[in-house]
C-alpha cells in the first residue's frame, strides 16, 4: 500500500514538474511572451472568441519593434511556439535557412490514414521527392490545356445565376455557389468526374468536400493529441478521418484509375499526370512513380485545398466590389474590353491582359488571406545573432500572416480596399515575404496557378454579367469571420444583391 501511494506520489510530482517546465519554458529563456495558462497555454480563446490568426496578430502588433530578438514565445496549449515578429526573419524561415524549418509538423499517418500523408503534410525527403515529382503537373503549360475545362465549368456558373436572379436583383447567399463551382472545376480537372454541384446543392463532392474541412473524427482530447504529437499518434494507429470521407475519395480514385487504363481514356487533367505516375511505379519505377495511396491523397488534398480557399477568395472579392461599386466598375470596364478584344470569349492568354483583376484578386487576398498564419517546425537547431534568440529542434514557428498583411508599415491604411497597392513600383517597394497567400518558398503553394486561374475565371465571367451590392442587413460591414474556422471564412456566409447587366 505504501509503495503505491509513494508511486502515485512520484508519478504526481513527476507531472507537476514537467508542467512548471513546459510552461516556464521563455521565461526561463528571458523571451517575451505573453503569460501562460495551464492547459490552455496562450490559446484560452481559440475557436471560442477568437480566431488563431486573430490570436496572432494582435500579438505581432504587441510586441513588434518591442523587443531585442526576431520572434516571441508562444504556447498553443502544451506545444511550445514562437512567434515572428520581425519580416526579415519571416524570409529566414521561409527562405534562406529552409533547410532548418521545411517541416509543418502536421499529423499524418501513411499506413492507417493515407489520405493525410500527402504534399502538405509530409516531411523531409520524402516531401522534397514528392514535391519533384508534382512539380511539372502545374506548369503553365498544363494550366493552358486545363483552362477550357475551367471555362465550361464558369460558363455554367452563370448560366446557375441567370436562373437564379430576375429583376428586381435577387439576394444571393453566394458563398455556398461559389464553393459549388469550385467542386465542379476541380472534381473534373483532379477526377475527370461530372460533379454537377452547380445543380444539386447536396452533390456529394461538396458535402464530402465540407465534411473533410469542418468535421472532426475524435473529440477534443485526441485533437490535442493529434496535433501536440502527430508522430506518436500515428505510431499509435490514429486517424483522423472520417470513414466515410475516406471512403469516398479512395473509392473515386480507384474507379477512375481502373476505368481510364481499362478503356484507354486521356484527358490531359490532373487525374492522367497521376495515373502516368502510377502506371511507372507498378513497371518497377519506384523513383519516378507513385503508389495508388500516393495518388489517392493528392488527388485528395488538390481537391479539398482548391475547393474551400478559391470559393472563399472569390467570395470576399465580390463582398469588397459590392462596397467598393467604383472599383467594381473599372474592373468590369477592363474585363469588357479584353473580352472585345477576343471577340466575346475568354482565352487563357487574354487572362493575362486583365492586370486590374489581378490587383483586385491580391488586394482581397492581402485583406482576407484565407490561410492566414503559417506553420513551420524546427528540425535543426538554429542561432539568432543574438544569442538568447536561439530556436530548439521540434520548436513550432508561426508566421502571422494576418498581421503582416495588415501592418501599416507595409500597407498603409490597411483595413482600406485598394488595390493599386499591387501596381509594379509599388510592390518593389516592399520587403519581401509581406505577401504570403501562398506561403513562400520551396514549400510555397504549388498548386498556386491553378487556384488564379479558377478564381481569375469565375470573376471575370461574373462581373461581366452581373453587377454586386451590398445586403447589409444579412452581411455585415465590416466582416466578421467565423472563430470556429482554421481558415478564414465568413460569418453567416455572404449575401449580395445581384442583378444582370444589359448588354448595349
Amino acid at each position: 500500500m505504501f509503495v503505491l501511494i509513494g508511486l502515485l506520489i512520484g508519478a504526481l510530482t513527476l507531472a507537476a514538474w514537467w508542467v512548471y517546465q513546459n510552461y516556464t519554458y521563455w521565461k526561463r529563456r528571458g523571451i517575451p511572451h505573453d503569460p501562460p495558462n495551464i492547459p490552455l497555454g496562450n490559446t484560452s480563446e481559440l475557436m471560442r472568441t477568437m480566431q488563431l490568426s486573430h490570436i496572432l496578430k494582435r500579438i505581432y502588433f504587441k510586441y513588434k519593434n518591442q523587443t531585442d530578438g526576431p520572434f516571441v514565445g508562444f504556447y498553443v496549449y502544451a506545444k511550445k511556439f514562437v512567434v515572428v515578429t520581425d519580416i526579415d526573419f519571416v524570409k529566414t524561415v521561409l527562405i534562406r535557412d529552409f533547410d532548418k524549418f521545411h517541416d509543418r509538423g502536421i499529423f499524418h499517418n501513411e499506413k492507417d490514414d493515407p489520405l493525410t500523408s500527402n504534399l502538405t503534410t509530409v516531411e523531409g525527403q520524402k516531401w522534397k521527392t514528392l514535391r519533384q515529382k508534382l512539380t511539372p503537373t502545374f506548369t503553365s503549360g498544363k494550366m493552358k490545356i486545363m483552362f477550357p475545362t475551367v471555362l465550361n465549368v464558369g460558363d455554367e456558373l452563370i448560366r446557375v445565376f441567370d436562373e437564379k436572379i430576375s429583376s428586381p436583383p435577387q439576394t444571393l447567399e453566394i458563398t455556398n455557389l461559389l464553393s459549388r463551382f469550385t467542386a465542379d472545376v476541380i472534381g473534373i480537372c483532379a477526377f475527370g468526374l461530372q460533379c454537377n454541384s452547380l445543380r444539386d446543392p447536396k452533390a456529394e463532392f461538396v458535402r464530402m468536400g465540407n465534411s473533410a474541412i469542418s468535421e472532426r473524427r475524435h473529440g477534443r482530447l485526441v485533437d490535442l493529441l493529434l496535433f501536440g504529437a502527430p508522430k506518436l499518434s500515428a505510431k499509435l494507429g490514429f486517424k483522423s478521418l472520417l470513414p466515410e470521407v475516406e471512403d469516398f475519395y479512395m473509392n473515386i480514385v480507384k474507379d477512375t484509375i481502373e476505368y481510364r487504363v481499362k478503356n484507354n481514356v486521356t484527358r490531359n487533367d490532373f487525374m492522367d499526370m497521376l495515373i502516368e505516375m502510377k502506371l511507372k511505379y507498378d513497371k518497377g519505377d519506384k523513383q519516378d512513380g507513385l503508389t495508388f495511396n500516393e495518388i489517392a491523397a493528392q488527388a485528395f488534398i488538390f481537391f479539398l485545398a482548391g475547393f474551400e480557399t478559391s470559393s472563399t477568395t472569390m467570395g470576399f472579392a465580390l463582398y469588397e466590389l459590392a462596397s467598393h461599386q467604383d472599383i467594381q466598375d473599372k474592373l468590369r470596364r477592363e474585363v469588357d474590353t479584353v473580352l472585345a478584344k477576343h471577340n466575346g470569349k475568354l482565352y487563357y492568354d487574354s487572362m493575362r491582359e486583365m492586370t486590374y483583376l489581378e490587383k483586385v484578386i491580391d488586394e482581397t487576398l492581402r485583406m482576407h488571406p484565407v490561410v492566414a498564419h503559417l506553420v513551420r517546425i524546427a528540425t535543426k537547431p538554429y542561432v539568432y545573432s543574438n544569442p538568447k534568440y536561439y530556436i530548439e529542434p521540434d520548436t513550432g514557428v508561426l508566421v502571422p500572416t494576418l498581421g503582416i498583411h495588415h501592418d501599416p508599415e507595409f500597407y498603409p491604411e490597411p483595413e482600406k480596399f485598394i488595390p493599386e497597392r499591387f501596381d509594379e513600383e509599388q510592390v518593389q517597394q516592399r520587403p519581401a515575404c509581406t505577401f504570403l497567400p501562398f506561403g513562400d518558398g520551396p514549400r510555397n503553394c504549388i498548386g498556386l496557378r491553378f487556384g488564379r486561374m479558377q478564381v481569375i475565371v469565375g470573376m471575370a465571367l461574373l462581373i461581366h454579367n452581373f453587377k454586386f451590392e451590398l445586403y447589409p442587413t444579412k452581411t455585415s460591414v465590416p466582416i466578421k469571420y467565423k472563430v470556429g474556422n482554421i481558415l478564414l471564412s465568413a460569418e453567416g456566409g455572404i449575401h449580395l444583391n445581384v442583378s444582370k447587366i444589359v448588354k448595349q
